[in-house]
């Protein structure tokens, strides 16, 4: 049997006339840069996270760099960041001339340990990236009253994390900002690139808007030197198809948790734990095993793609300065393993996918 680790051709067939139908619209009315697709995108997804504004970018990478340059974080300034993450989260703090500071993540739930944060804490602190890791919140609320404390800001790394909640508070509101990625694997995917900053400040929104406009207030009207990171049209569109089913693949994505965790309870595998009253959205299933790279050769081998997400903590990365050793993120990065999860799998794929896993862990393949 194939099972690919993540199948977008299945998901289009899903949701084909809707998609077509707003593409459609697009080439119609030949309206592809801003317009009605995105101002009402922007509008939706707002509403979606459960913030009052929505600024659309070109992609997650860039959503984070507007919103650290809207916050004023700049040369000599520092900011805390998960050792263990996608390097965006830290290599946008380098190209608005700041310093990523690593902080170590917590052994069982893989988001930033904010029982670590205050020993990072310098003179030169001026924010705080939590990242929302393979779809479970970060604890906000102990990084929130750690950033009061310190008077720091706070931007949602939420690129993972569509519609992943604490309690009944949805990530993405906690933060002074909030970015995500549409990137096309993601829970909510374009057919491309693009991302979006949300907040519920609308000076905030504005600054965003402004940086990512070319720094433009109106046309023409050239307030700063900004940046070309818009969210076209056509994407825009796809992301609203895409919308009213996020919640419904949510559901079935935490139904495949569901089942792999069932499967592997006796295993000697490890899995992502979840805090009391956390929504995990499952963006990624990754279990942690010995032997994680025989492991993957054997799936391949039975036709099961997988994903090593990833290779490296930052801290490990020549291209940054903090290497300071970060216990757990340095253990774990040999060990994870992503395997397949998107809300199209079936029954036969998940278990086919959790056997030959079991049987590798107990016969060695």
């Amino acid at each position: 049997m194939k099972v690919p680790f993540v199948d977008l051709q299945a998901q289009y067939k899903t949701i084909k006339p809707r998609v077509d139908q707003a593409i459609s619209e697009v080439l119609a009315a030949a309206a592809f840069i801003g317009g009605d697709a995105v101002a009402d995108f922007e509008a939706e997804f707002a509403g979606l996270t459960g913030t009052g504004y929505a600024v659309g970018c070109a992609n997650g990478t860039d959503a984070l760099e507007i919103a650290l340059e809207a916050l004023g974080v700049g040369p000599g300034d520092e900011v805390l960041v998960p050792a263990y993450t996608w390097v965006s989260t830290a290599s946008a703090v380098v190209r608005v001339g700041a310093m990523p500071v690593f902080v170590d993540v917590h052994a069982d739930y893989y988001t930033l340990d904010p029982d670590l944060l205050s020993q990072a804490v310098t003179a030169s602190t001026k924010a705080i990236i939590p990242v929302h890791f393979y779809g479970l919140p970060a604890d906000m609320p102990a990084i929130m009253a750690l950033a009061k404390k310190y008077k720091l800001k706070v931007i949602e790394d939420c690129a993972q994390a569509h519609g992943a909640m604490i309690g009944r508070q949805p990530v993405a509101t906690f933060g002074d900002l909030a970015t995500f990625s549409f990137y096309p694997g993601k829970n909510l995917g374009a057919y491309g690139d693009g991302g979006a900053i949300v907040t519920n400040d609308r000076a905030l929104a504005d600054k965003c808007r402004v940086i990512a406009r070319l720094g433009q207030q109106g046309k023409h009207n050239h307030v700063q030197v900004g940046r070309n990171s818009r969210l076209d049209a056509l994407q825009a569109a796809v992301l609203r198809a895409k919308l009213p089913m996020l919640e419904e693949w949510t559901a079935r994505r935490r139904w495949v948790a569901r089942q792999y965790a069932m499967q592997f309870a006796d295993l000697k595998i490890k899995t992502q734990r979840i805090p009391a009253d956390f929504k995990h959205v499952y963006h990624l299933y990754v279990v942690q095993v010995d032997k994680r790279d025989g492991l993957r050769k054997y799936l391949q081998e039975k036709g099961i793609q997988t994903q090593i997400h990833y290779p490296k903590p930052l801290n490990q990365l020549g291209v940054f300065a903090d290497k300071r050793p970060q216990k757990v993120a340095d253990a774990m990065a040999d060990r994870l393993l992503s395997l397949p999860m998107y809300p199209e799998m079936t029954r036969e794929q998940v278990d086919y996918v959790a056997a030959m896993v079991k049987k590798f862990i107990v016969y060695g393949g």
